[in-house]
């Protein structure tokens, strides 16, 4: 049952990060306008079991009149309101106010704020912990998204399996790229299921400027600018779909049968397979692998 709708406000970002599985930077192209906000919570509406709504990207806050009206409008619906930043304007208690002040008074009752060593390195302080404080003696309900440079764990003596990785990272968009070097790996064929979207009945999805519905970063599921958002989804079955369907029935090793290619021997997780398979196939699935930038590919 869909409970979630998360707006990808905009992909533009005044960060480029390793780790971001959507490949967004200073950039990068795609921004809502309020009219299409507008239209997609009216959908939400529709759907009837929507009772929450993120906005994200991207950062969000680069387009704030937008992203102040959005939350008031989606306020205004009934739904509760959430933002996702990196808050990077929280310089000091003083700013954070500035700007999360009226964003609370529109409704917002979230803040999740990224604050990890992708976003501001080693710095104790940062503008990310100030929003928090500041959200808190708000009354908002916040706290931190903090994703580290990944690292093996290795096996205790007499362990069984393979080492882990941690940090927190999903190696897919530019974490694919930029951070599985060194990690150890797996066969593709280990990948039977994917252990983080519920592709059957998805609770979320993400909404994007071009129309997009991500069941998955990535994998969209139609495009609302050409049909209904509440038909989209009440239509939804993984089985008519090309490639929800094969990852719903064995993961990412289903995915590699379906599709007959030749897959690397070794990938570092579900995600670093699923992806870099998926990327290979963007000329053959452009409607259901899009958009093409959060590959890494124009």
């Amino acid at each position: 049952m869909l409970e979630e709708i998360h707006f990808l406000l905009t992909y533009h970002c005044n960060f480029e990060c390793d780790h971001c599985f959507l490949y967004c930077g200073p950039k990068t192209a795609g921004t809502f306008t309020i009219r299409q906000v507008d239209q997609v919570l009216q959908e939400a509406i529709r759907i009837g079991t929507v009772n929450r709504v993120y906005f994200e990207g991207g950062e969000p806050t680069l387009y704030y009149p937008l992203l102040l009206e959005s939350i008031r409008r989606a306020s205004q619906y009934g739904l509760e309101v959430g933002i996702v930043s990196n808050a990077y304007g929280a310089l000091t208690e003083e700013d954070a106010r500035l700007w999360l002040e009226p964003l609370a008074e529109a409704g917002l009752s979230v803040l999740a704020v990224s604050d990890d060593p992708f976003h501001y390195g080693d710095q104790v302080n940062t503008p990310a912990s100030t929003a928090r404080k500041v959200g808190a003696e708000l009354g908002l309900k916040a706290f931190p998204i903090s994703i580290d440079p990944p690292r093996i764990l290795e096996q205790p003596e007499g362990g069984k399996g393979d080492s882990l990785i941690d940090g927190g990272a999903k190696f897919r968009g530019r974490a694919a790229d930029t951070l599985t070097e060194g990690l150890p790996t797996r066969p593709w064929t280990d990948f039977q299921e994917c252990p983080y979207e519920d592709l059957a009945a998805p609770s979320r999805v993400h909404v994007d400027p071009f129309g997009e519905i991500h069941i998955c970063q990535g994998i969209s599921i139609g495009n609302f600018w050409k049909e209904p958002l509440s038909q989209i989804i009440a239509a939804y079955h993984p089985d008519d779909h090309p490639i929800c369907g094969p990852l719903h029935k064995k993961g990412p090793a289903g995915l590699i049968e379906s599709l007959d290619i030749t897959p690397r021997e070794t990938y570092v997780d579900e995600c670093h397979a699923c992806f870099s398979v998926r990327r290979e196939m963007l000329d053959e699935y452009p409607q259901q692998l899009a958009p093409r930038q959060v590959y890494g590919s124009q």
